[in-house]
């Protein structure tokens, strides 16, 4: 059987999640992350000797298409979407001051 959470590693784990609980809530979380393994652990009661790794979840391959550069808007054809610019790049205000 697997090991039982206790409630040492409730507050363990709640402080490294950086998570606060009130006693009852402690409570309901121990109760349900030793569901969590006891489900685990009776996954361990099948014979998988015969099974082969899976790889993927279902037969469906993604089908990737090669690269290929294409020049679907020109430089002009963009800064012409832009309220401010000038001849080479759109104009924003500045967000970052330097020392």
């Amino acid at each position: 059987m697997a090991q039982k959470i206790d409630i040492k590693t409730v507050d363990e784990i709640a402080h490294l999640a950086r998570l606060e609980f009130n006693d009852e809530a402690k409570a309901e979380i121990l109760n349900d992350m030793n569901r969590m393994l006891a489900w685990v652990d009776k996954l361990n009661e099948l014979d998988t000797d015969k099974v082969e790794p899976l790889i993927y979840m279902s037969e469906e391959r993604t089908v990737v298409r090669e690269d290929e550069v294409k020049q679907t808007l020109t430089q002009i054809e963009a800064l012409q979407n832009g309220t401010k610019k000038d001849s080479d790049y759109f104009k924003v205000p500045k967000v970052i001051d330097h020392p």
